[in-house]
Parts: structure tokens; C-alpha cells; sequence
């Protein structure tokens, strides 16, 4: 008989997670700071030097943003499943029945969850209590590197599209350039995230456009008032 197979996405969420926030952070925070230099009335090479000193300081940030917010993850996980491996060497009894007790609450009867444990602990008690008492799973750990390398190239990408937009667009549209390619590449990278973790694309879309636009909004205001100021 053939085995059933489910094509599921919760194997991704790690990286997905650092990828789009890594992309969207580019595009916003890179396009945001040009826009604003752009607004105060500063020359091509003064927008270009802070398009390209905020894509590099960001994808850095990231990365390092990340590998300490995941490693902390990961050393809380590493900690638990000590502690865990440590009460089974302890008191194994205590620990099947805590087991079966979980299966109970489930909605097993009291014998078919004692069974259920007693089989499972025979095979990986350790992995047993991991994934059903603490809600880890290997597909889902924390990964400190994979996290750090995901932000630091998506923010890296995403930056770059404000910073392309700047050099390929002429100074009378750039202005405008500039925020209309950002927010056009924010909807497709909401969308795609979107689709990949299937989730809603219009939503996600939505989501990013929103809170992107706002920053961008800020940022040209701020520029400008501090440009009609001469400061």
C-alpha cells in the first residue's frame, strides 16, 4: 500500500522568516533614507553615498541582529532539552507517566495513551517528550547561521533595488522613481513570501505596502522640511 504524502511549508519557516523580513527591511530602510536625502535637495552623489552606506550598515545589522535573536533561541532549546534529558535519567516512571498524561489530554483513553507513550518512549523517549511536552521539532530548531546569512543577503537584495532605481533613473523623475519602484517590488516580495508559506498574497502584499509607504512618507517629509530649514 502506498504511503500518503503531504507536501506541508513548516520546514521553512526559519529561513523564510529571516529572508522576508531581511528583504523587505532593505527595500524600506534603503529606500526610506534615499528618499529623505533626495527630499532635502542634496546632489546625485550625496543620495547615492547614503543609498549604499545604509544597504551595507543594514545587511550587517541584520545579520548580526539576527544570529544574537536566534542564538538566544537556540541556547533556551539547548537548555530545555538538557533539562529534559536529565528528569528522564532521574525518574523515567515520572516522565512515561507525564507522557501518557499528554496523550490523555489529547483525547486518548487512559489505557490507549499509556500504550502510545510506553511505545514511543521505547523508541526515542527523548525526542518523544521534545516534540509532544515541549513542541520541538527538528524542522523548526533554531539555526543561528542559516538565520544571519538569509537577513544579511535578502536585505542586501532588497536594499539594492532603491539604490539601482537611483542610478538608473534621470534626476527629473527620481524623486518619484525611487518610492514607485520600492513599493512595487515590496507588493511582489509580500506576495511571493506569501505564496511560498501559502499564505493570502493580496494580505501579505497589503501588509508590506502599508507599513512601507508610511516610512517612506516620514522620511520625505522629514527631508524636506530639514532641506527648507538649510540644515
Amino acid at each position: 500500500m502506498a504511503r500518503h504524502s503531504e507536501w506541508h511549508r513548516s520546514h521553512r519557516i526559519g529561513w523564510l522568516r529571516a529572508g522576508v523580513l531581511g528583504a523587505d527591511d532593505g527595500i524600506v530602510s534603503t529606500a526610506s533614507l534615499m528618499i529623505g536625502v533626495v527630499a532635502s535637495g542634496a546632489g546625485r552623489g550625496a543620495i547615492l553615498v547614503a543609498g549604499l552606506a545604509g544597504l551595507v550598515a543594514g545587511s550587517m545589522s541584520m545579520a548580526a541582529g539576527e544570529y544574537v535573536s536566534v542564538s538566544s533561541q537556540r541556547d533556551t532549546e539547548l537548555a530545555d532539552i538538557e533539562r529534559e534529558r536529565a528528569e528522564q535519567a532521574a525518574s523515567p516512571d515520572s516522565e512515561l507517566e507525564e507522557l501518557a498524561g499528554i496523550y490523555e489530554e489529547r483525547g486518548l483513553d487512559k489505557g490507549l495513551a499509556r500504550t502510545v507513550a510506553e511505545q514511543l518512549s521505547a523508541h526515542d523517549p527523548l525526542g518523544a517528550h521534545l516534540r509532544d511536552e515541549l513542541g520541538l521539532v527538528e524542522v523548526t530548531r533554531a539555526r543561528p547561521v542559516q538565520a544571519a546569512a538569509v537577513s544579511a543577503l535578502a536585505f542586501s537584495a532588497g536594499g539594492a533595488v532603491p539604490v539601482l532605481t537611483m542610478v538608473l533613473a534621470p534626476a527629473s523623475v527620481r524623486v518619484w522613481a525611487i518610492p514607485i519602484v520600492a513599493l512595487v517590488f515590496l507588493g511582489v516580495a509580500g506576495a511571493v513570501a506569501a505564496k511560498v508559506g501559502n499564505a493570502p498574497r493580496i494580505r501579505a502584499a497589503a501588509r508590506v505596502l502599508l507599513g512601507g509607504g508610511a516610512a517612506m512618507a516620514a522620511t520625505a517629509i522629514i527631508g524636506s522640511l530639514l532641506g527648507a530649514a538649510g540644515l
